[in-house]
Parts: structure tokens; C-alpha cells; sequence
């Protein structure tokens, strides 16, 4: 498949999370100059307490980014446009997801994003550096089970994002990818091929450089599953719209992978609370 053949991104950040770039309608004028049909808005969220608030747009924001968002929806009335949110699973901000983004707001759609994972005593985790052994892996496969069994999330971005951290595909690895996978299948929660990751190239190996992810063996795994799984670009500038989406939906392809049916994200039907 050819970039230029997809068509639904539901997984678009704006620069109020400080590492991206673009308002809204930004993202939308460039989706209808690429022929695109749907585009859903998920910047990292906003919390309660302010945390990560250096990746993340500021709880003072959430107000002016369902602004932008309904805005957008106004001036691109060709589109189809979603007002979503990329999520860390807090289980004390569950009524925050659930009672003002889903309810006061009027959320379409949230999406489960693990950059994060607990241990044993509570602590937080980064999953770029902190999946480093057996017993970190078991906490995030855990942390992401949390997460898909909560009802709260369209989809998981990037369930295979531990592997940045621990690159070897062994028993380890293999029991946390069962955990994830073995939740989706009794949530019926879908899994993001995640085409960002196919751009960013691993810089611990300059002489055999790799993808940080789709990992191949995690979706080898998923075929023994019956999951769900959805393509996005995970754009963070409105011309990574469609970058290296015809790559990851390759995979899916060719992996025989079910699709998630998109025309249901955002519909009430679709997981929202427990």
C-alpha cells in the first residue's frame, strides 16, 4: 500500500503538547490537500495535577483544544473530524476521563497511550528507558492490561513501545506481549501498528539501525490472537499525516492482521467506561 492511500489518521497531536507542531486546522487543511476522509485529534492529555507537563498540554489548555478541535470541525465540514485524546491509565483520574472528558466535554473517543508503567510500590516508570528487565516487563504488560480492561480507550497506541527499552525478543518479552495481547482479545480492545515508529531509527545500533517499532515479532505474536488492529500515523506535524502508513499497513497485511472496523471510533457503542 502507498502512503498516499490512506485515508483515516485517528491518532494527531497539536503543538500544545510541546513536541509537536501545528494547530488543528492545520492538520485538517493538509488532510483535505492529501484527499484524506477522517482525522482524529489525540494530543497527549491534559491531568488534573499538572504531571509530565513537559510532554503534555497544561489542564489550564483542555478548554481551548476542544475549542480548536469543534472549530476545525466547522471550517472543514468535508472531513470527518473526531475530538480525541492520547492517555496515560491513572486509575484515581478515571471520573477525570470518564466524567469531564467523556461527559462535560463531550469526548469522541480516548486513546490508551503507555509511555508509562507502575511498579510494585506505586512509582512511575518511563517505557523509553525503564522496561529494562523481567520484572519491569511484567509490570508494564500489567500496567497495559489496566488500561485495555478499563473501558475507557478506543484503542492502545504503540503496545509494543517496551521493546525501545528492552530490544530482546526472549521469554521475557514473550510473556509481556501474551499479557497485552491475551487483554485485547477478552476487551475486545483494538492494537495500533503505529507508522511513527517506522521513522525513528534506533540510535544505540548506528551500524545496524532498526525501527523502534512496529517490533515485527509482537505482531508475528498477535496472529494467534484474535485482536484487532488499527494503522495511524501518530502525527506530530501536519505533513506526518501519512508518513510511512503504507509500511505499517504492509505489516498488517501481510501478517493477515483483522482490521478494526474505524467507521465505529467515536460512536457510543465504542469502549468508553466501564
Amino acid at each position: 500500500m502507498l502512503d498516499s492511500e490512506f485515508k483515516h489518521n485517528f491518532h494527531t497531536h497539536t503543538f500544545r503538547c510541546k513536541h509537536a507542531r501545528g494547530e488543528t486546522t492545520d492538520y485538517c487543511q493538509h488532510a483535505v490537500d492529501l484527499g484524506m476522509e477522517t482525522i482524529g485529534f489525540s494530543d497527549h492529555s491534559a491531568l488534573p495535577d499538572n504531571r509530565w507537563i513537559s510532554a503534555r498540554m497544561d489542564y489550564s489548555e483542555l478548554e481551548g483544544y476542544v475549542a480548536a478541535v469543534n472549530r476545525a470541525k466547522l471550517e472543514y465540514p468535508s472531513l470527518r473530524i473526531l475530538l480525541g485524546m492520547e492517555c496515560e491509565y491513572i486509575p484515581k483520574f478515571h471520573a477525570f476521563y470518564e466524567d469531564e472528558l467523556y461527559g462535560q466535554h463531550e469526548f469522541e473517543y480516548l486513546v490508551g497511550g503507555p509511555h508509562f508503567f507502575t511498579d510494585d510500590y506505586g512509582n512511575w516508570h518511563g517505557a523509553y528507558s525503564g522496561a529494562v528487565d523481567s520484572k519491569a516487563l511484567g509490570h508494564y504488560g500489567k500496567y497495559v492490561q489496566a488500561m485495555i480492561a478499563s473501558g475507557l480507550f478506543a484503542f492502545i497506541a504503540h503496545p509494543d513501545l517496551f521493546g525501545v527499552c528492552y530490544r530482546n525478543w526472549d521469554a521475557n518479552t514473550i510473556s509481556c506481549s501474551r499479557d497485552i495481547l491475551a487483554a485485547a482479545e477478552e476487551h475486545d480492545v483494538g492494537l495500533e501498528i503505529n507508522a511513527l515508529g517506522l521513522a525513528k531509527i534506533a540510535r544505540k545500533k548506528p551500524d545496524n539501525p532498526f525501527p523502534l517499532y512496529p517490533w515485527l515479532p509482537f505482531w508475528e505474536l498477535a496472529t494467534e490472537y484474535e485482536v484487532k488492529t488499527i494503522v495511524n500515523a501518530d502525527a506530530h506535524r501536519p505533513e506526518d499525516l501519512i508518513r510511512k502508513t503504507g509500511a505499517a499497513t504492509s505489516i498488517q497485511q501481510k501478517l493477515g492482521l483483522d482490521a478494526m472496523d474505524h467507521t465505529l471510533i467515536g460512536l457510543p457503542s465504542q469502549p468508553q467506561t466501564a
